[in-house]
């Protein structure tokens, strides 16, 4: 087996405790085509005949595996020792995300069972270990034709093709170890008011004591800023704490922006009867995301977003990036480009690119990865696990939009069904119930309930239709973009912010991948034309506040990005910055 670690980095960089053991890297693995593995408990003991590397699914080259063949079941199987100094702790088992159902055995026993392919959960695996050699197993199903599920861009069939790409199968984020004591933080919620400069502190803790406190502080780099305890509420476990920063209070607070993305550094520890019993080290910006009178304001003032369409998906590894270091990387591009957000597109991405994200400086659409049928069941699977990524992801300053439906997937029967309607609706009002801090788009695209932003998806490419069309209020409101209405009928424009939120997907092929875009560029000057059109067609727009371009990258047999699959430009880069920032180019433009 190999012994370098593959996404060898903490996975969950703002809930973070100094002890843990990373178990990515070599697994024993094998496919359960005829579904037999539970009758013959392969949980207890099998001959796996397979390894796989670990974080990387079977269909991906760095897997070691690498077929797009359809395995629905799969298992997984590994060792692995406690640290000797950890003794008497309660250890926890971390998945970062595992495609779709996933049930763990620790020792032959059974400890915890998951369904969502795109969050996070834990057990405590305390009571199953020995002492010596553990083994930990894992059994994925994953049924690649299954449309209730939410599945975003995996295709349920055997080639990718159109818009929809290989499918990822079972673990694909990484896994790992961390020792806890009895009583210990479980969750932490920071909101930040950047108006009276407080952060509002909601802790919830594990086996909980009327003798516990939990003491906070809070760090602007080297300098604390505010330094509180609380006492804990027995009875109800959940807790709450307002806490102002000093600097604010002295008009010296510093915001969040992409422009400036200051973080405060939190340090979180949970005494009792003045011993140390857990601590966690978080990170929180001071920023707001708001509308007023119509427009979108960051930190009260006018904000532009200026976004681009990223899916995330790399191609020796699909939805896993390579390395963390990938990840930072498409956010420094994105940012080199000129561009001051992403939308990710039909995947609720890791907590890693959320870290850098926050760190580098760039706004983050979060959008929940759909099903494609409207069913009872499509309703439950995408309804519970939108309220994992939403919990999951809350403390990132990063995330400033939330967008639980795409496009009407998954209920393409608006204009007919009201019961498709209202979901729709109950989907806007479930994400506002568990964040009001963020902005929600009730479905990107076109037929739109109850919004916070009318999106509009648009792919014309000849400026003077671009500039007409959104020229004035009444224009845009007529637009039927893939002959859908903007609005679901009952519902209408009730003056909010317009931003096109996918729009150019121009076609230009400077790799081996070939492929499709909605319109073609011949040689770089006509693909910097095309987009310049596009581009300055939206930023002349006084309607528009805001856009998102399709995409930062090709994938797979889209080759409309910026950049090919591998991160390449296809332009000069301070060309497109150029025209993001509002630039003439010296060629003649088209009207």
């Amino acid at each position: 087996m190999s012994t370098k670690i593959p996404r060898p980095e903490y996975p969950r960089p703002n809930f973070r405790r100094n002890e843990w053991l990373n178990l990515n890297g070599q697994w024993n693995f094998a496919f359960d085509d005829h579904n037999i593995g539970l009758r013959e408990e392969w949980y207890v003991n099998h001959d796996y005949q397979q390894e796989i590397t670990v974080p990387y699914a079977f269909q991906t080259q760095l897997s070691g595996i690498h077929t797009n063949e359809f395995h629905d079941v799969v298992w997984y199987e590994r060792t692995f020792m406690i640290p000797d100094n950890w003794q008497g702790k309660q250890i926890q088992l971390h998945f970062g995300a595992v495609d779709y159902r996933a049930t763990v055995w620790v020792n032959g026993r059974f400890v915890t069972a998951h369904e969502g392919g795109h969050t996070s959960f834990s057990t405590d695996i305390t009571d199953a270990l020995l002492g010596g050699l553990n083994k930990v197993v894992v059994r994925v199903e994953d049924v690649s034709t299954d449309l209730e599920q939410p599945r975003g861009k995996q295709y349920w069939e055997k080639e990718s093709e159109g818009i929809f790409y290989t499918r990822t199968t079972g673990i694909w984020q990484s896994v790992w170890l961390e020792p806890v004591n009895h009583s210990f933080l479980e969750r932490v919620k920071l909101t930040p008011n950047i108006d009276t400069g407080e952060v509002t502190v909601e802790y919830l803790i594990q086996n909980a004591s009327d003798k516990q406190e939990l003491e906070i502080e809070i760090y602007s780099q080297d300098l604390v800023v505010a330094k509180e305890s609380c006492k804990v509420n027995f009875v109800q476990r959940k807790n709450k704490q307002v806490v102002l920063l000093k600097d604010f209070k002295s008009g010296n607070g510093k915001l969040w922006s992409p422009e400036q993305p200051f973080l405060y550094t939190v340090k979180l520890f949970l005494k009792e009867e003045n011993k140390l019993v857990d601590k966690v080290y978080s990170y929180f910006g001071m920023r707001k995301i708001s509308i007023n009178n119509g427009r979108i304001e960051l930190n009260n003032k006018p904000y532009y977003m200026k976004l681009v369409l990223d899916q995330g998906y790399y191609p020796a590894s699909l939805l896993t990036a390579p390395t963390d270091e990938d990840l930072k990387r498409d956010i420094e591009l994105t940012k080199e480009m000129g561009f001051n957000g992403v939308r990710k597109h039909q995947k609720v991405e890791e907590p890693r690119y959320l870290y850098w994200a926050d760190h580098l400086g760039i706004l983050v659409w979060g959008e929940m990865a759909n099903s494609h049928t409207f069913t009872d069941k499509a309703i439950k699977r995408i309804s519970s696990e939108w309220q994992e990524a939403i919990e999951r992801d809350y403390n990132h300053p990063s995330i400033i939009a939330w967008v639980p439906i795409n496009e009407s997937w998954g209920v393409p029967r608006l204009k007919r069904d009201s019961r498709q309607a209202n979901h729709l609706l109950s989907m806007y009002y479930l994400t506002k119930s568990l964040d009001q801090s963020r902005l929600v788009i009730s479905n990107d695209g076109w037929e739109h309930t109850v919004s916070d932003i009318l999106t509009i998806h648009d792919y014309e490419g000849e400026k003077g239709v671009l500039k007409e069309r959104y020229s004035k209020l009444d224009s845009t409101l007529k637009f039927t973009p893939a002959d859908r209405l903007l609005f679901v009928p009952g519902f209408q424009h009730k003056g909010e912010p317009v931003m096109v939120s996918e729009f150019g997907g121009i076609a230009y092929q400077k790799s081996e991948w070939q492929g499709w875009g909605y319109t073609s560029a011949a040689n770089d000057q006509d693909f910097i034309e095309r987009y310049y059109h596009v581009v300055s067609g939206l930023l002349e727009s006084p309607l528009v506040q805001g856009f998102c371009y399709t995409q930062i990258t090709d994938v797979e047999q889209e080759i409309n990005g910026l950049l090919t699959y591998d991160r390449k430009p296809k332009v000069d880069l301070s060309i497109i910055r150029e025209i993001n920032e509002g630039k003439k180019l010296t060629f003649t433009a088209k009207n």
